[in-house]
């Protein structure tokens, strides 16, 4: 899934393959098939994507209606490669010059001081989204996302997007005079009076530790500010401050609060605990709108609920893996696909598959799920987003938060062990 994945993934080996085509692109000049010298552009728009990704249904449906001049001018193509050889083929179209013009690399080669941000083959979108006229189709949430990601760039076209916070049972809240909380105090009353008349307050899976790690992202956010763990990426601040370890205390607090045997549960387990009405509430992203939207899972029908993480200002958020433009490409027929990918995506992805991405949503999408509907409304209405707990984190200290995570929760490693274990890889590097 797509929150699962950080920047740390790359492969040794594929890093070797990336000096050596980034040595290759600066050899090929303007003669590779990504400079547009001598040419008048690109004769397709030619997408990459993994054979994983779902995009391709929106990109048909665009192709199909809202980008139909635009494809007319400049026809869509369509290459895929699975996920895990993705990055070295990328690695190798740099090198031969022949990227795309839109392609999916990995996050860490188009942050600013990236490896193809440096050979010029990634186009930020701010300007020429302002000048096509729809800057303001991107919704301030995502934009913040992207911002917060890249640097306070935007390389990225948020074709996908997603936010993290609370599903909750809206039929046990009120059989048990519980409003929605809107403060950590309030979360932690609705726990106790759950625990107190015998049914699961929270649960989460132990096998899966990023449902519980999100928890510690979610309770600095709410305790330290949307800044906290932007300071700790930046050495401002440590995990391991006391302020810091009083949040990831807090998690541990509640954890009599969770499900029994939480440390065996696996992630199908825990969305059914959910499905079924066996449990209040769970932390989770917006991905799981699938699940809730389908009655051969759902056993609850309309009582699945979402709420914002009590106290945290903006919603944890994702955009999805680098959905980046070729600069070298980039004239006015692929300003025009640009364009009504912005007026489009959100519709479209919609329409076609109930996802959202990080656009404005124009036009009415019959029949959507009310659980659907209302997150769509949460999303629209947002101004700001943090990002999730592990966002900012190198590979190892990804796994190892997931990997104690539950522990952590159980009472089983002491808060400051917690952190102190994620900040050493962190200093680590």
């Amino acid at each position: 899934m797509i929150h699962q994945k950080s920047r740390g993934r790359t492969a040794a080996a594929l890093a070797v393959a990336a000096v050596a085509a980034l040595s290759l692109a600066a050899c090929a000049g303007s003669s590779g098939g990504d400079s547009t010298e001598g040419s008048s552009g690109p004769k397709e728009f030619s997408v990459l994507l993994t054979n994983e990704n779902s995009s391709p249904k929106v990109f048909d449906a665009l192709a199909a209606n809202e980008c139909k001049d635009a494809d007319a001018a400049l026809p869509y193509t369509l290459s895929q490669t699975p996920s895990a050889d993705m990055q070295s083929k990328v690695q190798l179209l740099a090198g031969q010059g022949a990227l795309p013009v839109l392609y999916p690399p990995s996050q860490s080669f188009v942050v600013p001081g990236g490896d193809l941000q440096a050979t010029g083959v990634v186009l930020d979108l701010e300007k020429p989204l302002e000048d096509l006229g729809v800057a303001d189709q991107v919704t301030p949430i995502a934009k913040s996302v992207v911002h917060q990601l890249y640097q306070d760039t935007f390389p990225t076209i948020p074709m996908q997007f997603n936010v993290e916070g609370l599903f909750y049972n809206k039929m046990i809240f009120a059989d048990n005079g519980i409003d929605v909380p809107t403060t950590l105090d309030e979360l932690t009353a609705a726990a106790k009076k759950l625990k107190a008349a015998g049914i699961t307050p929270f649960v989460a899976a132990g096998k899966t530790g990023w449902t519980i790690s999100r928890w510690v992202g979610a309770m600095i956010y709410a305790t330290l500010g949307p800044d906290a763990l932007e300071k700790v990426a930046s050495g401002d601040a440590k995990l391991t401050d006391p302020e810091y370890v009083a949040a990831a205390q807090k998690v541990q607090d509640l954890g009599p609060y969770f499900i029994d045997g939480i440390t065996n549960l696996d992630y199908d387990t825990m969305n059914a605990q959910m499905l079924n009405g066996d449990a209040a509430m769970m932390y989770m992203g917006t991905w799981f709108l699938a699940q809730a939207n389908d009655p051969a899972q759902n056993k609850t029908g309309d009582q699945i609920g979402f709420m914002p993480f009590p106290e945290i200002d903006g919603y944890p958020a994702n955009v999805g893996s680098p959905n980046v433009i070729n600069a070298k490409l980039y004239d006015d027929k692929v300003g025009a696909w640009l364009k009504c990918i912005a007026e489009g995506v959100g519709y479209e992805s919609l329409k076609t598959q109930g996802t959202f991405s990080g656009f404005k949503v124009n036009g009415n999408v019959d029949d959507l799920p009310p659980l659907t509907s209302d997150v769509q409304g949460k999303i629209d209405s947002a101004k700001s987003s943090v990002l999730w707990f592990e966002a900012l984190m190198n590979s190892k200290a990804t796994q190892d938060s997931s990997a104690n995570a539950a522990p952590l929760l159980t009472g089983a490693m002491s808060a400051q062990d917690f952190m102190a274990l994620i900040q050493s890889d962190l200093d680590a590097g």
